[in-house]
């Protein structure tokens, strides 16, 4: 007989919250300094990282040797499946569309919206990515967006910030509502509540994003031409957002907001036009950082001639067959029979881990959910849009090969970065940084979106974040919330429904994006670059959000909860 090991997470195995606290965020520091400071390249800072996890875990928190390596091993293979296959299938799924030549079809339908590259940044970065966020989520939107904001004539840089950027406010509900579900169901509260209570913060953020992206994209003439424009947006996106979270199709918030913002948006622009657009055009893209960015940006031909009502329902196809697949997927049926063929694992070396309460831990077991994952959708639906497209299905599979082997680095990346998080999530240090920030007691609610914000960086998923923290931030809501002007359940739903949307703002920065960043617009290797580009506006955003979140605690903004 083997003896398996038995470990329990200590989140204080230093006598000390403080000193504990520090020893858990030497890998995140780890990640930080390689990424950021020493430009190293992704996998290899994910490599280190996770050996510092891993060192931290077996000798500050007592992890067994062989625990700690069967936790990395099986965040490892969850960070191949399914999160680098749902990525991957998003991708196969927009290149098809690309072979096929239809995709340039929608690429000028935006055209006919507008000329102007800020208001098409707007509507391909902040609303369609929107919609791809609530449908796919896990990178796709800043894939495809980037890849979008190129063809249109943004530099390579100013493409991959913008789209990092934009991919705030609809985290929260991506992967039709994943991460609030899960928030809800870690907590135990009813997810009509963290539901509303996100959807109420992200909203006020989109009255900010807009201006933060007309910055990026062309600077204070952008801000000054086109801020109309993106108050416009901002207000209709967040209003949306703000009311249909509160209903029943919670999960759909995203499709609603964005759906509702471009048709919107196309009536405003029949009775506003930005001036300078033609000049816009030019300064988009100029590089960024030219020491790596060596090609210049050209844009492609925006000829809308004879694009008919027909070509453009056809460009519209593919977006139309993945909201009708998910739609149909949602169906309770059919939702059971998909989780029907999921096959779940006792993962090996892990029957003795349990949780810091000394129940057995969720990692015991390992779900291969075969059907009931994005990842299978988009691959039918990238099958489906061939079959339309008429694209051989040979071709069709050789476009999945190819960006299969394009992604190499990529998939290591994301597996090193989960594999992380499982340890440090398995080993106590999780629970360690959290019980430490959750010691500022009365003023807690200042800081409560940090939680989310470092989750997201450490894991790349608000889904992730929401599980490893939203528990714990239930449970300082129970703490601190007696005698305080919301009472428990309030602050118990504010602080969890904070931590939903403070991991929003730390997706930017994730190594995951940044490393789906640098892949789609061509620069592997060059995340530590953009890094160092949107690292301001993800604090800015987070400062902003504690702000918010903290006064929603006190009378000053505590009629914003629902």
């Amino acid at each position: 007989m083997i003896l398996l090991d038995v470990f329990t997470p200590d989140s204080n195995p230093l006598g000390r919250q403080w000193l504990s606290a520090l020893a858990a965020m030497l890998p995140i520091l780890t990640m930080l300094i390689t990424l950021g400071a020493l430009r190293w390249k992704a996998h290899h800072a994910g490599m280190l990282s996770w050996a510092v996890a891993l060192l931290v875990a077996v000798t500050a928190f007592g992890m067994p040797i062989p625990l700690a390596l069967a936790s990395s091993v099986q965040g490892f293979v969850y960070g191949l499946f399914p999160i680098v296959w749902i990525l991957l299938a998003a991708i196969w799924m927009y290149q098809v569309t690309v072979i096929s030549g239809r995709f340039d079809d929608l690429r000028r339908t935006f055209f006919l919206i507008s000329d102007d590259p800020r208001v098409l940044g707007i509507l391909i970065a902040f609303c369609f990515g929107g919609l791809l966020e609530a449908l796919a989520g896990f990178g796709a939107p800043v894939a495809i967006a980037a890849a979008m904001l190129i063809a249109v004539g943004f530099g390579k840089l100013r493409a991959a910030v913008t789209a990092l950027v934009a991919n705030t406010v609809p985290v929260a509900f991506g992967a039709v509502g994943l991460p609030v579900l899960m928030a809800a169901r870690t907590s135990n509260l009813d997810v009509s509540v963290v539901a509303n209570v996100t959807a109420r913060i992200c909203a006020l953020l989109c009255l900010v994003v807009p201006f933060l992206l007309l910055g990026i994209m062309d600077g204070r003439k952008g801000i000054k031409e086109c801020w109309p424009f993106g108050l416009f947006v901002g207000v209709v996106f967040g209003l949306t957002k703000w009311i249909v979270a509160g209903t029943a199709v919670y999960n759909l918030t995203e499709v609603f907001a964005a759906v509702v913002s471009v048709a919107l948006a196309m009536v405003f622009l029949k009775f506003w036009q930005p001036k300078g657009g033609q000049e816009a055009a030019q300064r988009v893209g100029i590089p960024m950082d030219p020491s790596v960015e060596t090609e210049p940006a050209i844009a492609q031909q925006t000829d809308t001639a004879g694009l008919d009502g027909r070509r453009i329902l056809m460009a519209l196809v593919p977006y139309l067959l993945v909201i009708a697949v998910f739609a149909v997927a949602a169906l309770p049926a059919v939702k059971k029979l998909l989780a029907a063929g999921d096959v779940k694992l006792a993962w090996p070396l892990l029957q003795g881990l349990t949780t810091a309460s000394g129940t057995p831990a969720a990692h015991r077991t390992y779900t291969l959910a075969l059907f009931s994952q994005p990842g299978f959708l988009l691959a039918l639906v990238a099958l489906l849009v061939g079959l339309v497209y008429r694209v051989p299905i040979g071709e069709v599979f050789a476009e999945l090969w190819r960006n299969a082997q394009k992604m190499k680095l990529s998939a290591l990346t994301i597996g090193m970065v989960v594999a992380l998080a499982y340890v440090m999530g398995d080993s106590g240090q999780t629970l360690a940084l959290g019980l430490f920030l959750a010691g500022a007691g009365a003023v807690y609610p200042f800081v409560a979106p940090v939680l989310g914000w470092i989750g997201t960086y450490v894991t790349g998923s608000d889904t992730s974040a929401n599980i490893l923290f939203s528990n714990l931030q239930s449970g300082v809501g129970q703490q601190i919330g007696v005698g305080s002007h919301l009472g428990v359940e309030p602050m118990r739903g504010l602080l969890v429904g904070s931590g939903a949307s403070g991991g929003v703002v730390g997706k930017m920065i994730s190594p995951q994006s940044l490393t789906i960043a640098a892949t789609a617009i061509g620069l592997a290797g060059g995340e530590s670059v953009i890094l160092r580009k949107v690292f301001t506006y993800s604090i800015v955003l987070l400062a902003l959000m504690c702000l918010i979140v903290g006064l929603m605690s006190t009378p000053v903004l505590s009629w914003i909860l629902p």
